[in-house]
């Protein structure tokens, strides 16, 4: 989470601008076609992707905000998910392609962010996508990230939110 507002920082100063680290739970129903019927275009691969991450429970974040003093450097916190007890992610930031700094320097390169903002920086490989595995009513997912705590969801059909 941010806690300074920052524009055109370099990468070298932009963890200076946040004040501190949560969980993202970044779910998508990789299934959903808003417009079935529609003739295919090159960019509807990636748009109708998009439209998967708009549902209402959707990104959930938490637990907690740990402060950016106790977590130091966020290039170096191990990673999991779990699904129903197993575990279909195992990882660390050290392994991302961008660094959270340099993540902050590209975003505030054209947006102001503004304290209170949130950045998801992405996932680690173990999606269920690529393994044909997706959620389902009642699962639960445990996301977590070391010294920040676990992010506990439930998933539930639209019908009984």
């Amino acid at each position: 989470m941010m806690g300074k507002r920052c524009k055109g920082i370099p990468a070298a100063k932009a963890l200076d601008c946040v004040a501190g680290y949560t969980v993202v739970n970044d779910i998508s129903n990789r299934k959903f076609r808003p417009n079935p019927n529609r003739k295919e275009r090159t960019q509807d691969g990636f748009f109708d992707w998009l439209h998967g991450k708009w549902f209402d429970g959707f990104a959930p974040v938490g637990p907690c905000i740990t402060s950016a003093a106790d977590i130091g450097d966020p290039q170096s916190l191990k990673l999991k998910l779990r699904v129903n007890g197993t575990t279909h992610q195992d990882a660390s930031t050290a392994d991302m392609i961008f660094s959270v700094a340099e993540i902050i320097e590209f975003i505030c390169s054209f947006v102001t962010l503004e304290p209170g903002d949130l950045i998801s920086t992405g996932t680690p490989s173990g999606i269920g996508s690529p393994k044909g595995v997706y959620l389902h009513p009642g699962d639960v997912m445990a996301a977590e990230i070391e010294r920040i705590g676990v992010l506990k969801t439930q998933m539930m059909s639209e019908e009984t939110k």
